[in-house]
């Protein structure tokens, strides 16, 4: 083997762990964006939920005069919930950050106050709010992800 042969395949070496390490980097660079998108999203729920009062969060009734003054902000935590089903519909959520997700709406508006809200925007807004209805309508049970667009 000549000089000239050593030094192509020393080459033909270096370019695909080039190719590689890029490769890598690329994808690293996808995970920490995406968590990061999440993460902004974890933190609009905080600001939400931080106005509700703890007895609904905790699935307790609360008086007529405490829902009337948070009901906008159950309306901001159904739409919230509700994007968070089209991102994952459309890929932009990983499986365990919906898998948590998913279980928080499910218990949110199975309590008192969120499913009272819920019911009403329902039926004040049939045509708002569908991937959070089909969902529900599934029973909490399928994977946004896997619906046929």
């Amino acid at each position: 083997m000549d000089w000239l042969s050593i030094v192509g395949s020393v080459a033909s070496v270096a370019t695909a762990i080039g190719v590689f390490v890029a490769g890598w980097q690329i994808r690293l660079a996808k995970q920490l964006a995406r968590t990061q998108f999440e993460d902004t999203l974890t933190q609009q729920f905080r600001d939400i939920i931080w106005k509700i009062p703890v007895d609904a969060l905790i699935g307790l009734e609360i008086s007529e005069e405490q829902y009337q003054q948070t009901r906008d902000d159950f309306f901001r935590y159904i739409d919230l919930s509700n994007e968070q089903v089209f991102l994952r519909k459309n890929n932009r959520i990983s499986k365990a950050t919906w898998e948590l997700w998913r279980d928080g709406m499910r218990a949110f508006l199975a309590r008192p106050s969120f499913n009272r809200a819920w019911k009403e925007f329902k039926a004040a807004s049939p045509d708002i709010f569908k991937e959070l209805r089909r969902l529900e309508g599934e029973n909490f049970e399928t994977d946004p992800c896997t619906w046929v667009q």
